[in-house]
This record gives C-alpha cells, structure tokens and sequence, in this order.
C-alpha cells in the first residue's frame, strides 16, 4: 500500500462511539486493558431475564428529547457517534463540503424494535391500527439510522445503510474506502450500529437455536474459545469514523488513528446460520494481498468469536490455516468484554484495538479459564494485557449470518 499516492490512502481521523461499558474511546480502551464488562441482566417483554450489553450516554448531547422520540434508538446511538468523532477528527465543514460528505453505516437489522413496540402497544387497544404511529414508516425504512445523522448535521451527500449481518461495520468501512477513491465524496462518515437489545424477538430466536449466553454472573457469560462456553451475549452500541484521503489529513494537520491497508470480502455459499472456515481463510488471505502483507506481518488478530460452539471453532481453523508459522501474531477478542454488539460488532471491536498503536498493548481475552483444544491456539493474549515493543498492524475479522466474511487491515502511520 505504500506505492499508492497519498490521494488514494485512506487514513482514519476521528472515532466516536458508544459500547457497553464506555460513550468514548479513551474511557473503552481502559476497560478494555482492564478487562472490564459491564453486561447486565435484562427483563425482556415475554423472554424474562437475559444477559445483555446496554449502552448508557448523553442521548440530548447532540439533538434534543422530542428528535429522539421521533427518531429511533438506532438514530440516537448514531447521531452520538456520528458527532464525537467530527470532534476528535477536529473536522469543520469549511475545509469539508457537506455535499462531498458521504455517510454509510452498517446494519445487522434494523425496524424490528420499532415494530414490536408498535405491535405491543396496539395490544392494549385490542389491535386498532387505529392507534398505530404515523413515524413507523420512516423509522423503520432500512437507510433511517444514516438518514439520521445526514438530517442531524445538515450533511447533503449520499448516505445510505449496508445491511450485511455482524459483518456490517466492516463492510460500510469498505465503503468509505471506496467511495472517497472514486471521487465520490472527500470524506466519509462511516461504522455500524446494534439497537439489538429492545427486540425480544432477537432474543428469543438465539435462545431457540441454542446460541443465547447463559452463566449465573452476566459479566461471565460472553466467553469465547473456553470450553465452557454457551452462546451468545447480545449488546447494543455503535461505531462511527471519519475517512479521509491521506494527503488531506497530512495538510491539515490531524490526527491519524492509522491506514486501512487492505480489505476483503466474500460469501460461504453454504448454511443460513453455520460459519464455514475455509472461506473465511480465503477472505482473510484475500485482505493481505491486497495489503501487500504476509501473515507474519500482522501483529494483531481480533477474532470475530462470539461464543457459539461451532462458529469459534471454524474462526480458529481459519486462523489456523492462515496464520500458522506467524509466531509474532497475537490474537485477541472484544466480545469476551462488550458481548456481540451486531452490526457495530466489527467497528467497535477495531476501535478498541487501534490504540496499541500508540500504547503497544494488546488488550486481553476475558472469562478464558479453560480453553476448548479445538480453540487451542497460539499467542492468545488471555487474562491481562500483552506489552509489544511494536505494534503496526491489526487485522480485524467480522462474520456475519447467511455466509459473509469481512476482513479489515488497519497499518499505523510511521511518523515521518
């Protein structure tokens, strides 16, 4: 990547976001060191008591109660997001167009709380549509949370949503990516967002399949690659980033969080729910030549594993198959501290991650007390964190339901 003139590198400049346990990366990068989780348990309409990631921050910041009540939890958490990182990026639309600002987010699903709500609340009036609200359509079309933040900051750009199971906040990245080569827009607003945790309908289908976390202490259950593990712990949370060239970052003197080095993307063609690990070696093998990396080059893996008997174990052959002879690569994973947080699951995850490059710490694996053997694998930086001389590379790994793959490569920017 390093051939490619500084108007076709895409450089990360701002982050904002919202996890379980923080409303902003300082605050999340130390829970994560510290191996903090703040998963609760909920009492969810007609589930009953679940474990679940629920995000707590300033929701009238950026716009005020009547907009959210209008809006949606998804908007919400975006609008937060979209506005905390164009303040780290200390970006101002008089050097950046609002017609030239793109904005993409990536979705797991999104209108399934809002339609639940409405279907309970018409319940109560023996199911008179009569009483059904006339904001349903808009909060519930697929571009609302993107719609949101356009309409929030006036930006007039494209903006849409990319719907691509857990795999989304990869995937709008790449997006960003690409549209601001293509001239299409200068800068992007692009991550994902999991409004996940007031639909008990998401619940219930997981707890149906046999994928939804149990342990009697909330904090304990999301626990990928131990052998005790259960399922999945669904959060909520959002990720927003600031995409801009290069040479425009150089020129106006930001920060740069790093490089998106290379990318891939590409499709199990197999199952509706079951991970197959031999295309997503292909996909993260894909991502490397496009990065001009070998897989000794990578000094960071952040798994995708979210919990699930079959899905850490095919994540791992993947690794396995890739990464084997890369005894400098250092795996690690975010859900074991936040839970799943969906479609913001992968941005989330890499925002987390990104500060090694500054503090050259690997922030641990938690709840690992006894690794299955099928997970079994090397430099899985378990319990505390690990102290590198040098970290320049993280490769970031997203799936997602219905056979998608994403892999991002994220490079530090080596000063001068």
């Amino acid at each position: 990547m390093e051939n490619l003139p500084e108007k076709q590198r895409i450089v990360i400049t701002g982050v904002g976001l919202v996890a379980p346990n923080a409303s902003n990366l300082s605050d999340f990068r130390a829970k994560l060191l510290g191996g903090v989780s703040e998963i609760r348990t909920i009492d969810l309409r007609y589930v009953g008591k679940v474990h679940a990631g629920v995000c707590t921050f300033d929701e009238t910041r950026y716009r005020k109660k009547k907009e959210n009540k209008r809006g949606t939890r998804a908007g919400c958490i975006g609008v937060y997001c979209a506005n905390e990182a164009l303040l780290d990026a200390k970006v101002d639309f008089s050097r950046y167009r609002r017609e030239n600002t793109g904005v993409y987010i990536g979705l797991t699903e999104h209108g399934t709380v809002e339609t639940e709500n409405e279907v309970y609340n018409i319940s109560k009036f023996d199911y008179n549509v009569d009483y059904w609200t006339h904001h349903h359509n808009p909060r519930t079309v697929l571009n609302n949370p993107a719609g949101e933040i356009t309409m929030n900051l006036g930006i007039t750009g494209p903006h849409y949503s990319i719907g691509a199971a857990c795999a989304a906040g990869n995937a709008a990245l790449i997006q960003g990516v690409q549209m601001i080569r293509l001239g299409e827009v200068d800068m992007a607003l692009c991550g994902g967002i999991s409004e996940c945790t007031g639909s008990f309908g998401i619940f219930a289908s997981f707890k149906a399949q046999g994928a939804l976390a149990e342990h009697e202490d909330p904090k304990k259950a999301s626990r990928p690659f131990d052998r005790d593990r259960n399922g999945i712990v669904i959060s909520e949370g959002g990720c927003v980033y600031i995409l801009e060239r290069l040479d425009r970052a150089l020129e106006r003197g930001a920060r740069i969080y790093g490089e998106i080095a290379g990318y891939a993307m590409n499709s199990d063609a197999r199952d509706f729910v079951l991970p197959y690990g031999p295309r997503q070696a292909e996909c993260m093998r894909l991502a490397l030549k496009r990065a001009g990396l070998e897989p000794e080059d990578i000094d960071i893996i952040n798994t995708h594993a979210t919990g699930t008997r079959q899905g850490d174990v095919e994540e791992c052959s993947a690794i396995k198959e890739v990464f084997t002879g890369s005894p400098k690569t250092f795996i690690n994973n975010t859900k074991s501290v936040i839970g799943h947080a969906m479609g913001a699951a992968g941005v989330l995850e890499l925002a987390g991650n990104l500060p090694a490059f500054s503090d050259g710490l690997i922030h641990p694996t938690i709840n690992l007390d006894n690794i299955d053997v099928d997970c079994a694998l090397p430099n899985i930086v378990a319990g505390s964190p690990k102290q590198l001389d040098n970290i320049s590379t993280i490769l970031n790994n997203s799936f997602g339901m219905v056979g998608i793959n994403s892999v991002v490569i994220v490079k530090k920017i080596m000063e001068g």
